[in-house]
């Protein structure tokens, strides 16, 4: 399926066996025991209202699933969800979907065991090699939870912490940020040219060393991906950022950021990808396509072994200043991830940005030799620039959901604030005792 984006587009693969294990039940129930405070049926008890009273669509939403209607419609049961009276839901429509409501509700209040039984028996049933699918019995015995270790970059008087392989996105990012340093940004005025060039350049520099074997290695030396954020090969990739410099000439992807008053921060992506088009019967689950995104089978489709984990760019990422969380923040956007976060963090750490500005600031994204940039907020001189140095840029006169939603929080000198990212519609709530 191919999803317009206005100055560009991007290829998904979709249907039964686009699906991988999806392990977001099992996570979060494993999150609620290790660290949750409220009983089960209240912290489902809001989504399950909303998926079976339904919830008004925003403009915001009303765009994405217009996107993704090729998806949408590819399937009866996935056009029961998304196209209520057969056609795309506009702004102001209501969305319901009773039987999700049904099955988070019964999770709250019942035996969360026995319902996620339930539910790796009916992927079994309905994505099985039976259905075209290839998630057998064995496949979702083996699945669970793993938790790692995070990277933890230093840049200035802070530290950085995000995820860790096999995930794709935290070691560029991390990479990213040691560059950066080292080129001492942050001296150039916020938003110019030579900011422009210079970001440019490190995510030049972060694609390139995705290109040289670093995905192989994430799997087969996850150790060296580590070495490399603590410092390891970074002053060649410095070097290799400085020339670039010099020469002058696309999902159901989402992020929660929290932060409280105690010194509790908590950051969360989440992900479907776009979906696969198939939807499962009575749970009212729509199933990811992580097996038929490019970015996540960098070697091609099916060529993992079974049982291999999936390396994503979602890359949750906390920085805290000591022992106290100053940010958390994330993003959804497919491979844009890197990009997206590696720039908020800039934005933030280097700039010296306030929270919604850093967040909602003109973005960039580099893949090998292409460049795409937003040129809201910057001077004419300024877009130009980029467009000589990288001839076959894209420019898009307007914020687009293509760079990604970066949502986030702070907290400062006793002020806890946030900021949503209004590429996808990213909002902030604040909760008080």
């Amino acid at each position: 399926m191919t999803i317009d984006f206005g100055q560009t587009k991007q290829v998904f693969h979709i249907g039964r066996a686009a699906a991988a294990v999806p392990g977001e039940l099992v996570g979060l129930l494993e999150l609620h025991r290790r660290a949750g405070r409220l009983p089960l049926r209240e912290v489902v008890a809001p989504a399950a209202a909303w998926a079976r009273d339904g919830f008004l669509v925003s403009p915001q939403i009303a765009m994405i699933i217009g996107l993704i209607a090729p998806i949408a419609k590819s399937s009866p049961s996935a056009a029961s969800l998304f196209l209520a009276g057969g056609r795309l839901p506009q702004a102001g429509d209501r969305l319901a979907n009773p039987d999700l409501g049904d099955f988070l509700q019964a999770l709250g209040e019942g035996d969360p065991e026995t319902l996620v039984a339930t539910y790796w028996a009916s992927l079994v049933e309905h994505f099985g090699p039976a259905h075209g699918g290839l998630m057998t019995t064995q496949d979702v015995a083996a699945y669970s939870p793993v938790v790692r270790e995070p990277l933890r970059v230093p840049y200035g008087p802070y530290s950085v912490l995000t995820n860790p392989p096999p995930a794709a996105g935290g070691g560029l990012i991390g990479a990213g940020l040691r560059i950066a340093e080292s080129l001492g940004i942050g001296h150039e005025a916020f938003l110019s040219r030579d900011h422009q060039l210079a970001v440019a350049a490190i995510l030049a520099t972060v694609s390139q060393i995705r290109q040289s074997g670093y995905d192989h290695r994430l799997h087969a030396d996850p150790a060296s991906i580590r070495a490399l954020v603590a410092g390891d090969g970074i002053p060649a990739w410095v070097e290799w950022a400085r020339a670039r410099a010099d020469e002058n000439p696309l999902g159901a992807t989402t992020h929660i950021s929290v932060i409280d008053a105690e010194g509790m921060a908590a950051a969360m992506t989440t992900s479907n990808g776009e979906g696969c088009g198939h939807v499962l019967p009575g749970l009212g689950i729509h199933v990811n396509n992580f097996l038929g995104e490019d970015d996540i089978n960098p070697v091609g489709f099916h060529r993992l072994a079974a049982g291999s984990w999936m390396s994503t760019m979602m890359s949750p990422t906390i920085v805290v200043a000591g022992d106290r969380p100053c940010f958390a923040l994330g993003s959804g956007g497919s491979n844009r991830i890197r990009s997206a976060i590696l720039q908020a963090l800039l934005n933030l750490l280097a700039y010296r940005r306030p929270l919604d500005e850093a967040l909602n600031a003109a973005r960039l994204h580099v893949e090998g030799s292409k460049l795409w940039f937003e040129n809201v907020g910057l001077a004419t001189a300024t877009a130009d620039a980029l467009q000589q140095a990288w001839p076959a840029a894209t420019r898009f006169d307007s914020t687009s959901m293509f760079f990604g939603g970066v949502n986030g929080v702070a907290s400062a000198n006793g002020r806890l604030s946030g900021a949503g990212d209004r590429r996808r519609g990213g909002v902030v709530v604040v909760a008080e005792a």
